[in-house]
């Protein structure tokens, strides 16, 4: 097998149902799987990738143990060389797509982790790779701080804003919503770190691969739409950071810091 396409599903059976549509009628030249892992919403998605698509595999997790955990289980029955892990609010993922972020792999043995570029239905680049975040990070993402000159400053920076996204390049770190990588890397990088149940697995998971020796790469010639809703950091303070989002971006945020405490950043070269 040479590519497992994975799906996560929390509540979001319409979406995923469309992305379903998309996967399925993909013209690739790759021996290819699809694995769809429901993490214990029970919305109705079994029964519809049942009678719609007998060929995607479908695991029901007995519970909602985050997005790293619900990840791992396809992860771990995945049997692709190359593995695909997909948010279902991926409103269009190509072949052309796929196929430049594969063979990218495929030429780029030194690379263990990438994804593509990923843009808004307007055709604006969402910023999806990013540099290592400091101590700064939940309160310029998550609150009014992100309006100041420090704040924009700040976040230009871990945005990597000044980077040309359409072109590919090493970077520190890329978001979750869609990643490519070598299943065989698993065994040295290990999985998505499921102390984290939302947030901040996919700066860990990125960092683990540069510590392994591999690097992560982001793929600007390929493009993904990402249907993305982000909290608006224009809310009060008091309200921002204690939304349930922010709860676990903090949580997760200080697990990290934690997890890494005094460890260098890896170069990236």
């Amino acid at each position: 097998m040479d590519l497992s396409i994975i799906i996560l599903n929390y509540h979001n059976k319409n979406l995923s149902k469309e992305l379903l549509k998309n996967l399925v009628d993909l013209k690739l030249p790759y021996e290819h799987e699809i694995i769809v892992v429901d993490n214990a919403s029970y919305d109705g998605l079994h029964e519809i990738v049942e009678e719609k698509f007998p060929q995607v595999k479908f695991i029901q997790s007995q519970k909602n143990g985050g997005f790293a955990y619900g990840n791992n289980l396809g992860i771990k029955a995945a049997s692709g060389r190359y593995v695909l892990i997909c948010n279902p609010d991926l409103a269009i993922l190509s072949d052309e797509a796929i196929v430049k972020m594969y063979d990218y792999l495929e030429a780029h043995p030194e690379v263990g982790l990438a994804g593509p570029r990923l843009i808004n239905a307007d055709k604006s680049v969402q910023y999806s790779c990013t540099s290592f975040p400091d101590w700064h990070l939940p309160f310029y993402r998550r609150t009014w701080l992100a309006n100041t000159k420090r704040g924009e400053e700040w976040l230009d920076t871990y945005l990597m804003k000044d980077f040309d996204h359409y072109h590919n390049a090493y970077v520190p770190a890329l978001f979750g919503a869609c990643l490519i990588f070598r299943r065989e890397t698993v065994a040295k990088v290990g999985y998505l770190d499921e102390r984290y149940f939302m947030y901040l697995e996919d700066l860990d998971w990125s960092r683990r691969f540069w510590q392994a020796g591999y690097k992560v790469a982001y793929i600007g010639e390929a493009e993904v739409i990402h249907l993305h809703r982000r909290q608006s950091a224009s809310e009060n303070l008091s309200k921002s950071l204690f939304s349930r989002s922010a709860r676990h971006h903090i949580v997760s945020f200080i697990k990290y810091l934690w997890k890494f405490r005094g460890q260098k950043l890896p170069k990236i070269t």
